[in-house]
This record gives C-alpha cells, sequence and structure tokens, in this order.
C-alpha cells in the first residue's frame, strides 16, 4: 500500500446531469501517502446559475458563499494537474468521476486517465453488516469524524479516513481470506485488486499465527465457548424502597416511573406461581426493564433460561444491544445471553464452500460471495440477517441458508444453527421471535422447552406471527425466476448443462419435452386467470391496483390440476435422471452441479406444493384473493391464501411453555375500551386470565395534543380526487409550519400514492424529502432510517407501517391520520372474517371492524411520546371522529390530552401558536 498515492476527490453540484446544465459548487481532495494524509485541496466554485433550494438545504451551500468564487475554466488545468499520477478514490465513483470528466471536456481539457477505488465498493466488502453505505451513516457506525455532510471538503475528508479504515481491515484478514478475495478481486468495478495483491504479498511474509477456524479452506471467526458461571443469588428488592436504591446506584440521572416498579411486582409474583398473566404497558412505563429484571433473577435461581419471544430481529437486536447491558449494570454481572431463530437465517457453509468452488455468473454472485467471506471472519452467530447485501445479492444468499436437508455432517461444530442451539441450553436469558415459537409446535424435538418460563413481548404481534405461518403466496415473477433456472437446449441453463454429465440426447430432449409442456400449461393458467380477473374488475373503479377474492372469479380447476401433475412429472424426471447419473461423480465441479440441480428440484418442489394450497385447497376457513397492477400485467400477479382462525394454532404452541412455568404477555397495546378482550380472545386466552394495566405518569402526555380538522369534505360526498386534494393541501400546509418531522398514515395504498403524486406535482414541498412506501425503495427500517436523517423530511405510510416503529425525540413532531384506520369493506381479508362473525351472529362491525381500528389508532398515537421530553400534535383529518357516536370509542383509547376541533386555516394558526410556544 505505501508504493500508491491516492486523491480523495467529493464535489457538490447543482443537480446530478453534467450535460442538463448542472455545475460543480464545490470541489475538495485529500492526499494520501504511505498510508497518511499528506494534504488537501478545496475551493467553492461558481456554477453561473441559481443554486436549487433543497441543494441549499442538503448542502448549505447558498448563492453568495459562490458569487465570488471562480469558474470551472479558471481552475479546471490546475485541478487536472493535482489529480494526476494518483489513484482517483471516491465515496460512489460513479457519481463525482464521470461529472468531473464531463466538466473537463466542457472546457476543452483532455480526459483524466487514471487508476480508480470506489469506497462504496470498498467498505461493502470490508463491513458488510453496516446497515447503510451512507457515508453520513458509515461515518456514525465506524466513528469517523464528520462535521457537515454533504460539503465536499467534509466529506472528502470523512472518505479518505473511510479508506485507510477500509485497508486497515483489509490487513486483519487471514491470509487465506485475502486469496480467495484476490481471486475474484479482478470483476470488481473498482481498482481494488491493487490493494489485495500488495496486502496478500505482505502477509504471505509474515509469520505470525491467526486465530481463525477453517472450513475447506474458508477462515470461520472462533468463538469462545461461554460456560454458564455460577451466580451470586440475588433477591427481588420487594419494596419500592429497595428498587430505588437498586437502580439509583448503577443508573445515572435515574427517574422512577410511576408503573413500572407495579409491573415488576406483578411479573415476579407470575413466575413465583407459575401463572398466565398478561401485561399493558403504555410507552412510558419501561416496559422491557420492568419484565427483563424479574425474569433475569427468576433465572438465576431455576437454574434454567427464561424464554423471551419478540416480533422482529429490529427489536431482538434492541433487547441484546440496548436493554440487557442495562440491566448488567443494574446488578452488577454479567447475564448469559443467547438469540436462536428459525432454520433458514443462519448460513449452510458447506453449500456456500460448493459454490465458492464454482464460477460466479454475475457481479453480484461475485461480490456478494467476497462479502460473505469477510464476513464469516466477523460473525459470531452466522445468522445471515446481519448481511447488507444488494438485490441480486439475496438470490444468492437463499441459496446458502440452512435447510432441514444441509449436510450437517461436513461442517460439523462450525455450523452456525448447532452453534446457536448449544448456546441456548446453556443461557440465562434465550431470545427467539414469534416465528419461531409458533414452529417449534411441528418439530419432533421441540427447540424452546428448555426454560423455566416465557415472556412474549409485543404479544399482540403473535395473531401476525401464526397468521403468516399458514399464508401461501403465489407470486408470477418468482415463479417465472424458478421456472426459468431449466431453460430448454438451447439456453445457457440447467438442461443445457446435462451434457456435462453425459446424460444421452434422448433424454435430454425428453426433458425439454416435459419442460416446455409445463412452461405452456402454466402461461395458459395463468392467462385464463387474468382474464377471468380484469373482466370482473373492470367495472370496480379507475384504480390500476386491483384485489379481488379468488372464489368471485368461478374459476374451473382442471386447468390448475393440470398444471400440477405436469409439474410433478417434471421434478419426477429429474430427480430420478440425476440420482442415476451422479453416483460415480466424484469430481468437484460436476459434484456442485449436482447441488444446483438438486437445489432448483427441491425449490420447485415447494412452488407446486404451494400452488396446490392455494389454487386446488378450500376448506373454508382461509380468504383467498388476487392482487395486480394493471400498468405491470402479469408481472405484478400476486395470489395470497391467508388463515382466518388462529387461536388454536397459538394455543398449541404455548401449550408445552405453560406446563414448563409462567407465561407472560406483555404490549404496549393489547386492549381497547368497549372490547377488553378483542386481542386475548384472538390469542387464544380465556376470559379467566387476568390482565393488568399501567398507565404512564399523568404528565408523560404534557407535550402532545390532538387537532380535528373540522372543515374536511366528507369523503363520500365528494370524488375521491377532490378528497386527496383536499388532503394534500392538509399536508403541504402541515409541513410548512412544522418544517418536516411529520408522518402522514393512510389507510389505502393507493391513496397514498396519488396524494404524494399531488404533492410532488405542485412543487410546493419541494425543500423537503418526501420517503413513501410502496414508492420509496428499501425496508421499512430503511425508509425510517432515511426519514431520520433529514430534519426536513416527510413520511407516508399505511396502517401496516407505523406498528412497531419507535422514532424518539425530535426526529418526529407531527402524525397527521388522513382516516380513521377501519380495514376497508372491500378488503378480501375483511369481507371473509365479517362473513364468519355473522354466521357466529354477532355484528362484524362492532365486534370486530371498530376495535380493530380503535386499536390501530391508539397504536398510530403511541409513535408520537416516546419519551417524557417529547412534544408532538396528532392531526386528524378524518370528521367522522366527531360526527359519529363511535368518534369517542377512538378520543377514549389514548391518553387524556388536549383536543381542539379546528378549521384547517386555524390548525395552521394552531400550529404556529404551539411551536412558537414550544420555542
Amino acid at each position: 500500500m505505501e508504493n500508491h498515492k491516492y486523491a480523495v476527490v467529493d464535489i457538490e453540484t447543482t443537480g446530478h446531469s453534467s450535460t442538463n446544465g448542472d455545475r460543480i459548487i464545490q470541489l475538495a481532495i485529500v492526499f494520501i501517502e504511505n498510508n497518511k494524509i499528506v494534504n488537501t485541496y478545496t475551493t467553492f466554485i461558481n456554477p453561473e446559475k441559481p443554486i436549487p433550494l433543497f441543494i441549499q438545504d442538503l448542502t448549505n451551500i447558498a448563492d453568495r458563499d459562490v458569487q465570488h468564487a471562480p469558474i470551472f475554466e479558471d481552475i479546471g488545468q490546475e485541478v487536472l494537474d493535482k489529480l494526476q499520477d494518483y489513484i482517483f478514490v471516491a465515496h460512489n465513483i460513479h457519481f463525482d468521476l464521470p461529472f468531473l470528466q464531463k466538466e473537463l471536456k466542457r472546457v476543452g481539457l483532455p480526459k483524466l486517465v487514471c487508476k480508480t477505488m470506489d469506497t462504496v465498493e470498498f467498505t461493502k466488502l470490508m463491513f458488510p453488516n453496516l446497515y447503510s453505505y451512507k457515508l453520513q451513516d458509515i461515518a456514525g457506525e465506524l466513528e469517523i469524524g464528520l462535521e457537515s455532510a454533504h460539503r465536499a471538503d467534509d466529506d472528502a475528508l470523512a472518505t479518505a479516513h473511510l479508506l485507510l479504515k477500509c485497508m486497515e481491515q483489509l490487513t486483519k484478514l487471514p491470509l487465506k481470506t485475502i486469496e480467495l478475495l484476490h481471486k475474484r478481486s479482478f470483476h470488481l468495478k473498482s481498482n481494488l485488486s491493487i490493494l489485495f495483491f500488495e496486502v496478500l504479498v505482505r502477509k504471505r511474509g509474515e509469520l505470525s499465527p491467526e486465530k481463525f477456524l477453517t472450513f475447506r479452506g474458508i477462515p470461520v471467526k472462533e468463538t469462545a465457548k461461554e460456560i454458564l458461571s455460577e451466580t451470586e443469588l440475588v433477591s427481588f428488592p420487594q419494596t419500592k424502597e429497595m428498587k430505588i436504591e437498586l437502580f439509583s446506584k448503577n443508573i445515572p440521572n435515574f427517574e422512577e416511573r410511576e408503573g413500572q416498579f407495579e409491573l415488576m411486582d406483578q411479573i415476579q409474583a407470575a413466575l413465583a406461581n407459575k401463572s398466565e398473566i398478561v401485561c399493558e404497558a403504555e410507552t412510558g412505563i419501561g416496559k422491557t426493564l420492568g419484565y427483563l429484571l424479574p425474569a433475569v433473577l427468576y433465572s438465576f435461581k431455576m437454574k434454567k433460561p427464561v424464554i423471551i419471544s419478540t416480533y422482529t430481529t429490529h427489536l431482538i437486536d434492541q433487547l441484546v444491544g440496548e436493554e440487557i447491558p442495562k440491566i448488567n449494570a443494574i446488578l452488577e454481572t454479567n447475564v448469559k445471553v443467547a438469540t436462536l431463530k428459525g432454520m433458514h437465517h443462519y448460513i449452510d457453509l458447506f453449500s456456500f464452500w460448493q459454490q465458492v468452488k464454482l464460477e460466479d455468473e454475475s457481479y453480484d454472485e461475485t461480490f456478494t460471495i467476497m462479502q460473505i467471506l469477510v464476513w464469516l471472519t466477523l460473525t459470531e452467530d452466522g445468522d445471515l440477517t446481519e448481511l447488507n447485501v444488494s438485490g441480486g445479492g439475496q438470490l444468492f444468499v437463499d441459496k446458502i441458508r440452512r435447510g432441514s436437508l444441509s449436510n450437517i455432517k461436513e461442517v460439523g461444530e462450525n455450523d452456525f444453527y448447532e452453534r446457536a442451539l448449544r448456546k441456548s441450553n446453556n443461557c440465562h436469558i434465550l431470545v427467539t421471535n414469534h416465528a419461531m415459537v409458533m414452529n417449534d409446535q411441528e418439530r419432533k424435538q421441540p427447540l424452546l422447552t428448555s426454560g423455566c418460563a416465557m415472556v412474549v413481548d409485543e404479544a399482540h404481534q403473535m395473531i401476525h406471527a401464526s397468521m403468516s405461518r399458514g399464508e401461501r403466496i403465489f407470486s408470477y415473477t418468482n415463479w417465472k425466476y424458478v421456472l426459468g433456472q431449466f431453460g430448454t437446449l438451447d439456453t445457457e441453463q440447467l438442461l443445457q448443462k446435462l451434457e456435462l454429465l453425459q446424460v444421452p440426447l434422448s433424454i435430454q430432449i425428453q426433458l425439454e419435452k416435459q419442460y416446455v409442456e409445463t412452461i405452456e400449461k402454466f402461461d395458459r393458467a395463468i392467462s385464463y386467470v387474468i382474464d377471468a380477473f380484469l373482466q370482473k374488475s373492470n367495472r370496480n373503479g379507475k384504480s390500476t391496483k386491483k384485489m379481488m377474492a379468488l372464489e368471485d372469479l368461478d374459476l374451473e380447476h382442471t386447468i390448475f390440476r393440470s398444471v400440477a401433475n405436469s409439474i410433478q412429472v417434471f421434478i419426477f424426471s429429474t430427480k430420478s435422471m440425476i440420482d442415476s447419473y451422479s453416483k460415480h461423480v466424484e469430481e468437484e465441479k460436476l459434484q456442485s452441479f449436482i447441488n444446483e440441480w438438486q437445489y432448483w428440484i427441491r425449490e420447485l418442489a415447494i412452488k407446486v406444493s404451494e400452488w396446490d394450497e392455494i389454487f386446488l385447497q378450500n376448506r373454508g376457513t382461509e380468504a383467498r384473493w388476487l392482487e395486480m397492477d394493471t400498468r405491470s400485467i402479469p408481472g405484478s400477479l400476486t395470489v395470497i391464501k391467508r388463515p382466518l382462525n388462529y387461536q388454536e394454532d397459538i394455543k398449541n404452541a404455548l401449550m408445552p411453555h405453560r406446563e414448563l412455568g409462567a407465561v407472560i404477555w406483555t404490549s404496549g397495546t393489547i386492549t381497547v375500551p368497549s372490547n377488553r378482550n378483542f386481542i386475548t380472545s384472538q390469542l387464544g386466552l380465556g376470559s379467566d386470565i387476568p390482565i393488568y394495566q399501567y398507565k404512564a405518569a399523568s404528565d408523560y402526555y404534557n407535550g402532545a395534543e390532538l387537532l380535528i380538522v373540522e372543515n374536511m369534505p366528507d369523503i363520500k360526498q365528494v370524488s375521491q380526487s377532490d378528497y386527496i386534494e383536499a388532503v394534500a393541501e392538509a399536508v403541504v400546509q402541515t409541513v410548512l409550519v412544522s418544517e418536516g418531522r411529520c408522518f402522514v398514515l393512510f389507510t389505502s395504498q393507493d391513496m397514498l400514492r396519488k396524494t404524494v403524486e399531488l404533492i410532488q406535482d405542485t412543487n410546493l414541498l419541494d425543500d423537503y424529502m418526501l420517503f413513501a412506501q410502496g414508492m420509496t425503495s428499501g425496508s421499512r427500517m430503511r425508509l425510517l432510517k432515511s426519514f431520520q436523517r433529514f430534519s426536513k423530511s416527510v413520511l407516508f405510510g399505511t396502517n401496516s407501517f407505523w406498528e412497531g416503529v419507535d422514532v424518539p425525540g425530535d426526529a418526529l413532531s407531527v402524525i397527521i391520520m388522513v382516516r380513521l384506520p377501519f380495514s376497508s369493506p372491500d378488503d378480501p381479508l375483511f369481507k371473509k372474517r365479517a362473513d364468519l362473525i355473522t354466521k357466529n351472529g354477532q355484528n362484524p362491525f362492532s365486534s370486530y371492524s371498530l376495535p380493530e381500528a380503535v386499536l390501530r389508532f391508539r397504536q398510530g398515537f403511541g409513535r408520537l411520546i416516546r419519551s417524557s421530553a417529547d412534544k408532538g400534535v396528532f392531526i386528524v383529518l378524518d370528521r367522522r371522529i366527531e360526527t359519529k357516536s363511535y368518534g369517542r370509542d377512538f378520543l377514549q383509547a389514548i391518553p387524556n390530552i388536549p383536543v381542539k376541533k379546528v378549521s384547517l386555516e386555524n390548525m395552521v394558526l394552531e400550529l404556529e401558536n404551539w411551536y412558537t410556544n414550544e420555542g
């Protein structure tokens, strides 16, 4: 590395396209020699045009800053001279370098000829488990100073430090990993192979031992075997004074929370009595510590783990990374924690080794293999959700997931899933997820019966876990992808490669014939479904996104049975052929090819089983419906089947834990005023199981108020476009006053999209970052992170978005609820459920629709105030909250805060006064 010199460059511009007239407004270069920063160069540049407002907001560079700066023509030659003989480095080089090259060409200067390195590519390789590769996020994660993001001087300096961090990380990798990386590095988009080679040469000259396990030549991090040491028994602090003393001693600035100590006492009593209870603890109680303290002390006493189940990976990480350390500090101990997820979360090392031996088919595959090689030297758990890979990389990751048929004998003690199982039997707290709890009932030897008690956090989400377990989804694009792997004899897919096994041509032709017949039958079935769907749905509105119950299409089963039979014949033929021709194969390359065949045959078998369940089985206890966007036919076609009854499923999953000890259900929202048992009955819990409620302190919500906009049009009295126009105006007015930090919650993805498009068309919020579920790419957590990064930002989401979202502090100050969150009466799942409720002699509105909406309303409000210091306004645009008798159910479900009815104009004044007063 000492032999090369690096010029780390960053530019700020008026926009993304030099060709369309955008210009550079700031340029910075940081020079690195011998692994040290030796010089810097920075200058503003006059773009000879106004800087757009959103660029000024992003960069904090205004027109006055560049007014007297040189134009690019004056400094172009100087910049070109400075960059000669250096390796050009940038964070996302595909923007900075082409833009600079176009500017050089524009002013008549020659092209910069240089080697390049992209720190996005380098960082993704060296730190494959970061949640984001935006420079600002990386700087935070790796503790790199970055004073003003999106200023070229600060960004270039941070990028230079990032380059040095990546180089340092590369030198820490084991020799064998670097050899494997170097072999593939020539396929990268920038010249990183230079670095890999230099480090490789140096490493080969070192004799220092490396502390890594290896699996077939692939280095894997060695984890210390933890022994569960004897813990000094600490008695549960029985009195309030004892609790205050314990917490105050080890938590700086500890504030007693009303209800938290009562929650602890109740859970402690349930654990001691091995009873089952439900605890609803509002935000502000400190629910997690409230159950963790008694759970840990009970585990110490029983010498067995307490199992804690929660809903998402994010919540598991929060529990392990943030809450357990607090307990360690309070008790001055070291709580041993294990996490256990479903088998498919973990890497199958044997499958990965086989893939490494093959030749890569794409850049994504090459890059993902390189990321995993580095990750294996870093990961403690082998949990594939730690990896941050591209969309194409995700397809590769799916190939190397641990499955029940994985060749574990080959892996032995290095198998991460087996490691997790051993650890789960040797801990105080075993953290898992609801899906794992639900699926444990299917295992011959359940994995979660080693505990002495169970805490079910986010208890209401156990319903979704059961629903997901029974859900089956047909996706046209996914099916086409799986079917496309086999191909025909004139395509470079699996069938053509059979000649490698010396399969006779006659058999190849026979298999191709079966395959083509299968594809034709599949395509006919899909056309049949789409034609029937479009004929029925043409009468239902102008929306391009449509959904309909499968039963409403009156489809004949024969065509679906024909597809299933054809696929099963193809599976049988290919499996028999592969089994017979693979018996004597010893060559590694051919063995990998056979494994690939076997993988895709298994995938096809899973698909045909789902096809059978979705199209050919109807027990009447599920809802089945189609969804499609008419702008993308057939690609958008999806058919979903979801169970309506899950009480028995949840009961069966929890039965073993009830026999072992206490079961504690806890959540921030589990009741509604009109129906206390709305959620617990869906969880299969009897009315005899007590529900305890813990409210936050009376002053916790002092910073909140609710505004009802009383002059919004009634959606039933005006057209949808008029209503959307009114919503868009309310959103724009609110955002302009609050300066962003705003959630807008919809009940319909279609209305969300149309509202966002209208706001974008008006250009009134051009100075704000707009993030929209279903429109902005990325996961829910990624959208949330992006929203938090910008002060002037707005996040648009639907019902499904706000559950479990936590936005502490100033990141969120306004929530706008566009409509009360009732399920759409046209939703096939809701219709099916309503039919069943009616058959049972109940009113679907009062016994299901209303309590479900009230619960969502509570959850929506719960996003606003996450600490006693938070300030926030909850705005309801739906007049039904005041005009309908059930409106009071919604208002009674939230804490006692000021409620004001205002016109849209007065709402703006109210917000202005509120912000002025909060100053």
